[in-house]
């Protein structure tokens, strides 16, 4: 996804309470930084106690002194946020890509790592695994056969090791996300940070100018936001987390967010089933056989249970 091809176009004045078009470049609480068409960042605040404003948001926004209020959220291709019984987290909106970074070492949840997929198929992303470290040896066989089910599904794993082999670690990953808005999640300790200084030169510069228009002086981890890639595209870091929750998501997206268990989804003899303890059920029958793993089931049944708690909001 390129920049808008108006922020190069000459600013132009503007009056107190006239509407522009930006983009939400950055979020802290109920503090966002936009993005005007014309390459200003500004300041900018919700309308009213509620806030439902994701970075990668399109809004309309209006000029409040030295500052600015967001009127309108403009029209989302998707928006992606984590859920639990009593609250959501948003995480960004209008992506086209899911990178979800791991590392040999730490150990990486894998718990974390089929919810980011699920989240990924429900939403339409198309999902990439980066494995880094893989100069860690003694940790990487392991890692490996972790993931092995995972590439034998279909979804692409790349190894690398930004730290030992950044030349490497670029070649890869720069194709990939080119042109696209790609968000970047993972847990703490498996090397955000590091990457997104890879593959953007200026982003300890980009990430201090944001801080400053935040007003915050928080630490840059404590806040998700936008990097401009020097060949076109966006890539969104969030900071790191240690829960997914999915309880948004129903059953009957859920089911289909499995990409093993859709070609067999009319082989049910009922066709409400839940795949849980159905008779006749062709997903079962899959897990009784190995054809789908006990794991992944698992997981699709937790995530069922999880959808059918109360969300208050």
């Amino acid at each position: 996804m390129k920049r808008n091809s108006r922020s190069k176009a000459t600013p132009v004045e503007t009056t107190d309470q006239e509407r522009r078009h930006g983009r939400v470049a950055a979020a802290h609480g109920r503090h966002y930084v936009v993005e005007a068409d014309d390459g200003e960042t500004v300041l900018c605040f919700p309308r009213g106690k509620k806030s439902e404003i994701a970075v990668g948001d399109e809004v309309a926004w209006a000029r409040t002194g030295d500052q600015g209020v967001i009127e309108e959220i403009l029209p989302r291709r998707n928006l992606l946020y984590r859920s639990d019984q009593f609250k959501s987290k948003l995480f960004a909106a209008n992506i086209d890509q899911l990178v979800i970074m791991l590392a040999t070492e730490p150990y990486f949840s894998e718990d974390l790592l089929g919810r980011a997929l699920v989240a990924a198929e429900a939403n339409e992303l198309r999902p990439l695994i980066v494995l880094n470290k893989t100069d860690v040896v003694d940790a990487l066989p392991a890692a490996r056969e972790r993931l092995a089910p995972y590439r034998a599904l279909g979804y692409e794993v790349l190894e690398l090791s930004v730290r030992a082999d950044p030349d490497t670690a670029t070649r890869l990953l720069l194709p990939r996300l080119a042109h696209q808005a790609s968000l970047l999640l993972g847990q703490s300790g498996m090397g955000k940070s590091s990457l997104v200084n890879l593959v953007v030169p200026d982003a300890d510069a980009a990430t201090r100018e944001i801080s400053t228009v935040l007003n915050s002086g928080k630490h840059t981890t404590t806040f998700t936001r936008i990097f401009h890639l020097p060949e076109g595209g966006l890539l969104i870091d969030s900071p790191g987390f240690q829960e997914f929750g999915l309880h948004h998501l129903k059953e009957g997206a859920l089911e289909r967010a499995f990409p093993e268990f859709r070609p067999l989804l009319t082989g049910c003899r009922f066709y409400n089933c839940h795949h849980l303890k159905e008779p006749g059920c062709a997903i079962l029958e899959a897990v009784a056989d190995g054809r789908i793993s006990k794991q992944r089931h698992a997981l699709y049944a937790q995530l069922v249970h999880e959808s059918e708690q109360q969300i208050p909001y």
